[in-house]
Order: C-alpha cells, then structure tokens, then sequence
C-alpha cells in the first residue's frame, strides 16, 4: 500500500460508522484519494460535511464495478454498507442486498487482491442469556439481518482459502454509539435515545428492570479497529467491542453523571421474544492479530459523546 498516498474505497461512506471511519481516513492521509459510495438509504450527506474525496451514490446490489471504476486500482476497501436496521423483517430485502453487494464486491476485487476490511455484526451470535462472545462461537442468527451477515461470513471465509494471499478481514462490530448516528432514527444506539430523553426531561425508559447487559462500544475505538484491519497479516473474522458488559441501569446513571441530572429509570415490559440479554466481545484474538486495544471504557465514551452532542451546554469532565 501507498502509505503516503493510498486509493481507499469506503462503502455505506455516508451513514455513521462509515462518515467516521471516512472523515479520519482524510485526516491521517491528507493526501489521499477517497471514494465513497452510498445510496443514502442509512446514511446522510450531512455526516460528511467537509469531506473532499470523490462520491458515487449508487445501489451496491446491482453496481456493475468493472463500469464504474474501469481499471482504477484501490489499496484497500473498507465495506460498511449494507441494511442495518434490524426491525426490517421483509427476508428478500435484507439478504439479498446484503449479501449480493458483497458478492459483487468480492468479484470486483479479486483479481487484483485488493484488500477489504467488512462490517460483520455481534448478532451473528443470537440471543445467548449469558457468556462472553468468542470468535469459536457457532452462528445463531435471531433475526434476518443476522443471517445475511452469517452468510457474508461464509464468503469470506471461502474466498479467503480459495486464495490465502487475499487478505479479507471481517469485523463483529458490538453496540456501536457516538457521533454521525442521529439520522438513524429508531436503530441509534440507546446511548443517544436515553440521552434525548433526560435532555427532555423525561425520565429514561428501559425493559424492566435495567440488568440486561451490552458491550456498549465508541466509535473511535471501532474506528481504530477498522484501521488496524486494513493492516492485517492474515484473514480473518473478529470481535470488535470494549470487551466489558454494562447494565442499561449503568448507562443511565453515567448519562446524569454525563449531563448533570439525577433521572430515575422507567421500566417497562419487553415485548421480544427473541432479545439478546447480554452480549460482550472477547477481544483476545483481536488483540492479538490487529493490536487492537480500546481506549474508551463507557463513562469516557459517554462524556465525549455529550460534549459533542451539547457542546455549549455540558461542563468538561
């Protein structure tokens, strides 16, 4: 790779893991050729304010690549894209441009070996009561956006062994939270859903009674994972989190330490049958292979995310 001047292709750019991981590619490589691709259906052009690269806005499960980009020639893709909302129960949408983007995209760069880092998922692992996340873990997929990610999982992992000199590094992104989500809407993190309501001065609602547990990551840290994925040795598949299981009941007395309020929790029923109670990433292997160390345990993640979020408004902790 061009350290001085890489060619990155990010695609799903504009949405919010992506306009993070884009915005710090223009800002450690100034000199670099950006390209994002988007169709905008979870992403927002107001994430990439401004960006200077290249943007084609295009629908990944029917770009024709060869057309598009002719004889360019990446150092690295990192692919982002796909649908995230988890509440979108219609199968045929959600598999087929899941995973038909990635099977376009694994055609495409192929013959040069063009190295992909890909956002896999945590739901991958289904709705486990209890345990840490291992990478040896079978796929237990809850719900359809799972699955997709399961099978882009599997093409990996075989093209991968069809050619060990590709490098193809997939990544299960945890709960997610920071900057550039709010246009996501009801899929935002409960980071920023909980915020919103203390802010409105309404007491934040949550399932009875508060002790389901997530590995509740910042983005800067699954930024810096990404990262180091682009310079990985090997191909692989692994966890991308804090690597701790924190209580919504937790969240919420951070978020009034956070902004200064004192709001009691509202329980109220879960009405899901299929609910993941707990998920945290064992980060060992990931560790190991990428360097990958998180840098914001969730009362630093939280404080940064509020002064972003009310930058006049919050005293520095």
């Amino acid at each position: 790779m061009n350290s001085k001047n890489p060619n990155f292709l990010v695609t799903g750019g504009a949405g919010f893991i992506g306009s993070n991981l884009t915005l710090t590619l223009q800002e450690k490589y100034p000199a670099a050729r950006l390209t994002v691709i988007d169709d905008f259906r979870s992403g927002d052009f107001k994430n990439l304010g401004g960006y200077r690269g290249d943007f084609v806005a295009a629908d990944l499960s029917s770009l024709d690549w060869p057309a598009q980009f002719g004889e360019d020639k990446f150092d690295g893709i990192f692919h982002l894209a796909s649908i995230t909302d988890t509440t979108v129960h219609d199968q045929f949408p959600q598999v087929h441009d899941n995973v038909e983007s990635f099977r376009r995209l694994l055609r495409f760069a192929q013959p040069t070996r063009t190295r992909i880092v890909y956002a896999t998922s945590a739901a991958t692992y289904g709705a486990a009561a209890s345990g840490v996340n291992l990478e040896s873990h079978e796929a237990s997929p809850a719900n359809v956006y799972a699955f997709s990610k399961v099978i882009m999982d599997n093409l990996a992992r075989r093209a991968a062994a069809d050619d060990p000199e590709w490098k193809i590094v997939g990544l299960r992104y945890f709960n997610v939270y920071g900057p550039r989500e709010a246009h996501k809407g009801v899929p935002a993190s409960m980071v920023l859903h909980l915020s919103r309501q203390i802010k409105e001065g309404k007491r934040p609602r949550i399932f009875k009674h508060g002790e389901q547990k997530r590995d509740f990551v910042y983005v800067q840290d699954i930024v810096q994972g990404t990262l180091r994925a682009m310079e990985a040795k090997e191909s692989g598949i692994y966890n991308l989190g804090s690597g701790q299981a924190r209580s919504f009941n937790e969240l919420i007395d951070i978020l009034n330490q956070s902004l200064g309020t004192n709001y009691e929790p509202k329980y109220f029923d879960n009405p899901h049958t299929h609910y993941q109670n707990f998920t945290q990433a064992d980060l060992s292997a990931v560790g190991k292979a990428l360097g990958y160390e998180p840098r914001f345990p969730l009362e630093a993640g939280v404080a940064d995310y509020m002064r972003w979020l009310h930058p006049t408004k919050l005293p520095k902790q």
